[in-house]
């Protein structure tokens, strides 16, 4: 048998083209399984992200009823000003509440003492001021949670800035002050809002003429003004 009966021989060149066609079609079929493997994996995560989704909703649904009941248990702030108008024993109890810590924490700065009036009781922003002064020092020594710069800022800033306003307000009142007298008004009375009665001109200007200059006072805004200003320095 000669060599050119040879079926394999590897001098012929439509042998050779066939077998490099097959090999080239072998390795497109294996790269193409490969491609329709991924693409199955691919799928099968894509159809889990559903369930993952939900899974994610419900932990955020938790993480909000967790912080939720957290900021629940915290100390929260009374409010002396916006106090419910219920029977005088919540009043009571947040007055009772505040003096004592005031014994214990405020007075023992000399500053706090030489500026609070004997007439205290009787300035409501001050029970304000010290109401809030009081729960941020709660917040800062008695939540375990708390870091130490609200210790710091209670004393650098918070502390310090309640003794300036209330001096300031108070420094010169007095118990005598507080007294009922013909020619002046009962202290502690509810401020009023001076010249409501301009609100609709100055809404109209506001919100049509604003670029405008305002409307000018009438002579009944400026004799109540007059009363107003001699009112406060009574």
């Amino acid at each position: 048998m000669t060599g050119t009966d040879n079926p394999t021989n590897t001098g012929n060149p439509d042998g050779a083209s066939s077998n490099s066609a097959a090999y080239a079609t072998t390795a497109s079929v294996t790269g193409l399984a490969r491609e329709i493997e991924a693409l199955r994996r691919d799928l099968g995560e894509l159809r889990a992200l559903p369930d993952r989704v939900t899974e994610l909703a419900a932990l955020v649904a938790q993480l909000a009823e967790a912080t939720t009941a957290s900021i629940g248990t915290q100390l929260g702030v009374t409010s002396w000003l916006d106090l419910p108008t219920d029977p005088s024993e919540t009043a009571l109890a947040v007055l009772t509440e505040l003096i004592t810590w005031m014994q214990v924490v405020y007075l023992r700065y000399p500053d706090a003492g030489a500026g609070l009036p004997e007439c205290w009781l009787w300035h409501p922003h001050v029970v304000e001021e010290l109401l809030w002064l009081m729960h941020a020092w709660l917040a800062a020594y008695h939540d375990d949670n708390a870091p130490v710069s609200l210790a710091g800022d209670w004393h650098d800033r918070l502390r310090p800035g309640v003794v300036r306003r209330i001096t300031s307000s108070t420094g010169r009142c007095s118990l005598e002050a507080h007294q009922s007298r013909d020619d002046h008004p009962t202290p502690g009375a509810p401020p009023v809002v001076p010249l409501v009665e301009a609100v609709e001109s100055i809404a109209d200007w506001w919100a049509t003429h604003r670029s405008d200059p305002p409307p000018p006072p009438t002579l009944q805004q400026l004799a109540d003004a007059d009363q107003h200003q001699a009112g406060k320095r009574r």
